[in-house]
């Protein structure tokens, strides 16, 4: 988890720009790009040793392990359903399945940053409460 924080942390510096100042630099633009993929693929990493521990039936696809850590209660579930959206922006940053419009991409990171902190408050309860138990 201390990987996710310090892209965060990153992501979160270049964001605070000006969106046409982002655009306009391409270097932050593509870095950008790959922290907030690696950000969402840390916690795909977390999500599935989280399924697993769990015993829970593996999901076919990433988005879905959000959704069964919403189920299961390990993300509180609406939560859960609105993280599971920045997998599609990471598809189609990685996998390039359609023009990803800058501006919308921006606006939607920023949103996601703040959804990955509190991704990282609801773990970090989790991990606590089942040290406990």
């Amino acid at each position: 988890m201390h990987a996710v924080r310090e892209y965060l942390q990153e992501l979160g510096t270049h964001l605070s720009r000006n969106t046409v100042a982002i655009i306009g630099d391409h270097t932050i633009l593509h870095a950008i790009e790959r922290l907030f993929q690696l950000t969402v693929d840390t916690a795909i990493d977390i999500n599935v040793h989280l399924i697993l521990v769990e015993n829970i039936s593996v999901p076919d696809d990433y988005r879905n392990m959000f959704i069964v850590l919403g189920e299961r209660n390990v993300l509180p579930y609406e939560f859960a359903l609105r993280i599971a959206n920045s997998v599609g922006l990471r598809n189609k940053l990685v996998h390039k399945y359609e023009e990803v419009l800058k501006k919308k991409m921006i606006e939607d990171m920023k949103a996601g940053l703040s959804q990955y902190h509190e991704y990282l408050k609801y773990i970090d309860e989790y991990l606590k409460l089942k040290a406990r138990a």
